[in-house]
């Protein structure tokens, strides 16, 4: 007898235990039915031996799950979707014909109808993204709003932001919310364009239609329709890189 029969029998609970493979086994059988559950209402799922889908999580009808997906906890996912493969999505509500790229983590965040997320995008906690907005490839988001059909295609962090309808976040852009101490929000109105490789630094509001240009560190408030540049002019010094190279061939 085994320790754990014998701690078994000593509980009162009768039963002979079963072993871990006996688990993942039965762990199977479950999910093979909650897939062929969903698919009975419409969902399609393609190799759903490979797929992680809880018992809790809902999917509309005429939505497509790829191979290796995983949805868990109270996930609620609407009609026409297409989740792809690799994405895990845990405790979230996603409308109607979204389109999750591969290879996305969302957890505990709301995507709205007609959102484009991914791929490699991460929405962390309180994410919420509005209808038709966009979440590029590794852009991440945290208790970060974005409103109707916003963009933030690239190699973005934005955490502690409430962005407005229609807005255009560049490449490279960061809003920086923590001093080493506090978290800090940042506005961005509706319209507003924030170019490549900015850094907005909170508190920090933006008003609609501003226009941020590329390169900038933002430490002051924006007001509506201006341009904010903060960064040092150019300096282009004619010959220098020539003149550079001929110094390093004598010296050889």
């Amino acid at each position: 007898m085994t320790s754990r029969e014998e701690d078994g029998s000593k509980s009162g609970v009768g039963a002979k235990p079963v072993n871990i493979a006996e688990l993942v086994a039965l762990d199977a059988q479950a999910r093979a039915a909650t897939a062929a559950r969903l698919m009975d209402a419409g969902v399609t799922i393609f190799r759903p031996d490979t797929t992680v889908i809880d018992p809790e999580v809902e999917i509309g009808a005429d939505t497509v799950i790829e191979p290796f997906v995983q949805l868990l906890g109270a996930t609620r996912i609407g009609a026409g979707c297409l989740i792809r493969s690799f994405t895990v999505i845990e405790n979230c509500t996603v409308g109607d014909k979204v389109l999750i790229r591969q290879s996305c983590i969302l957890t505990e965040s709301t995507v709205d109808s007609g959102a484009k997320i991914g791929p490699f995008a991460h929405l962390r906690p309180g994410s919420e993204i509005g209808e038709d907005a966009h979440v590029g490839n590794f852009v991440e988001t945290k208790k970060a709003r974005l409103g109707r059909g916003a963009k933030a295609n690239h190699l973005t962090y934005l955490g502690d932001a409430d962005i407005g309808d229609a807005t255009n976040i560049g490449a490279g852009v960061i809003t920086c919310n923590y001093d080493g101490v506090h978290k800090h929000p940042t506005h961005i109105g509706k319209g507003v364009f924030v170019g490549s490789d900015s850094t907005l630094v909170a508190p920090l509001s933006v008003a609609d239609g501003a226009y941020i240009g590329a390169g900038s560190c933002i430490t002051k408030d924006v007001p509506p329709g201006a341009l904010a540049v903060g960064r040092s002019r150019q300096i282009t010094k004619e010959g220098w890189a020539t003149a550079r190279r001929a110094r390093q061939k004598q010296s050889e």
